[in-house]
């Protein structure tokens, strides 16, 4: 009973506030006056807690650099793509840490030039299409006209399997 889950949800709730006012007796007005009570929690409140002990000033052992180097280590793709950008010309000339911003500028180059091309690929194989369809026309070539030729053949076939069925049957 999905209903009921909010209100008993809410009783809880007002039952423990209810029982941590009462526990606290006097303590309330001087738990207000320091700033505040603590309802919804079942750990006591005490009334100053001590300072956590103080942290070494300096830490006794660094397992990793305070500081790393920008930059990244690029793969061979990375490679190729930095050369393909024309930011280098040779991949010997690439250093062995490249800065992300390079890297990324790189990146975005080659996507460029590959939507490009991807452009230029569409148009010549429109204009190709373009040109067959005219070369076809030119011919006395088209679509309807192999549709109906084709069919015909189907026609034909078909006459001809329903003659042999029919030569079979007579002969048996």
């Amino acid at each position: 009973m999905n209903f009921i889950r909010p209100y008993n949800a809410l009783g809880t709730t007002i039952g423990q506030w209810c029982r941590q006012v009462g526990q606290m007796g006097g303590r309330s007005r001087a738990l207000a006056e320091l700033g505040g009570q603590r309802r919804m929690c079942s750990k006591p409140q005490t009334g100053n807690p001590e300072p956590p002990p103080a942290a070494p000033a300096v830490p006794a052992h660094d397992p990793r650099p305070a500081f790393k180097l920008p930059g990244y280590r690029p793969s061979p793709m990375d490679r190729r793509i930095l050369v393909w950008s024309g930011r280098f010309k040779t991949p010997d000339q690439i250093p062995e840490l490249v800065s992300f911003e390079m890297l990324d500028a790189a990146r975005n180059r080659v996507r460029v030039k590959a939507c490009y091309g991807m452009m230029i690929a569409t148009i010549a194989a429109c204009l190709l299409t373009v040109i067959l369809g005219k070369r076809a026309a030119g011919r006395h070539e088209s679509l309807t006209a192999q549709n109906m030729e084709k069919k015909a053949r189907w026609r034909q076939e078909a006459k001809m399997e329903r003659e042999e069925a029919a030569a079979v049957e007579k002969t048996s």
